[in-house]
């Protein structure tokens, strides 16, 4: 059964969740020769079906979440429906290139791998990444993170969270490989926004729904004494890729 883990917080999802940069975009479609179909596969709000939107004639964005989809961004050519990745209505050999933008950690990966090679074109690209936890140049600020991330919601993450600390680098994808790299987010937050985004993290609606209580609070005394209201604060997020080729 797919996890449905961000219907809850799907507005803070929506408002707050960093936007992936061009860069990736780029280098990842220098290895798509045709640009007809894309599929976003548990695409989110659609932050990744909204750039691919640019590129393609046609964008099918798919997710378990309603809730999600319904607050996705709108672009004329993104076609938005509830499926999972493991399994759609696609037709075969349709899309040129299809993607998994932070979620490729929650699917069946065998499952994923059959529905893809159906679905794609043959020499057709795969592209998955996550980005993982966040550091700034304040060593005061990282603790407060990392204090947070491992120690207070630590215990609240679901076991697949282990493969975005581990960059991909033990998940399963069986594609034929193609030569990757490694980018980066970077944006300025508040001290508001910062808070927001962490309201998104599924670890923090589980610890709320078995502490009753919002364990950003806990952190908040910290914040206030190291970070004015009026601040901005550059957050950098890692990204890593992993790209590969439908052979059929």
């Amino acid at each position: 059964m797919p996890k449905d883990l961000f219907s809850e917080q799907s507005q803070a999802y929506a408002t707050y969740r960093p936007v992936y940069p061009q860069k990736l975009f780029d280098y990842i479609l220098s290895f798509v020769e045709q640009k007809k179909m894309a599929w976003d596969c548990a695409t989110g709000n659609g932050q990744a079906a909204t750039m691919l939107a640019d590129y393609f004639e046609k964008v099918e964005a798919t997710d378990i979440s309603a809730a999600q989809i319904e607050r996705a961004a709108q672009k004329n050519n993104i076609h938005y429906q509830v499926a999972p990745a493991e399994h759609t209505s696609f037709p075969e050999n349709t899309f040129d290139l299809i993607t998994v933008a932070q979620a490729y950690h929650w699917i069946d990966w065998r499952a994923f791998y059959t529905e893809a090679t159906r679905t794609a074109k043959p020499d057709a690209v795969v592209a998955i990444w996550c980005y993982n936890l966040m550091t700034t140049d304040d060593e005061k600020l990282n603790k407060i993170i990392k204090h947070f991330y491992f120690d207070i919601t630590g215990p609240h993450w679901d076991a697949a969270r282990k493969f975005v600390d581990d960059g991909y680098k033990t998940v399963t994808f069986d594609f034929s490989p193609l030569p990757s790299k490694d980018f980066e987010i970077s944006l300025n937050w508040s001290k508001e926004a910062f808070k927001g985004y962490l309201s998104s993290w599924s670890s923090v609606r589980e610890y709320i729904r078995e502490n009753g209580s919002n364990p950003i609070h806990l952190i908040e005394p910290d914040l206030d004494a190291m970070w004015n209201d009026n601040d901005v604060i550059n957050f950098r997020f890692p990204i890593f890729l992993k790209l590969g080729r439908i052979v059929k």
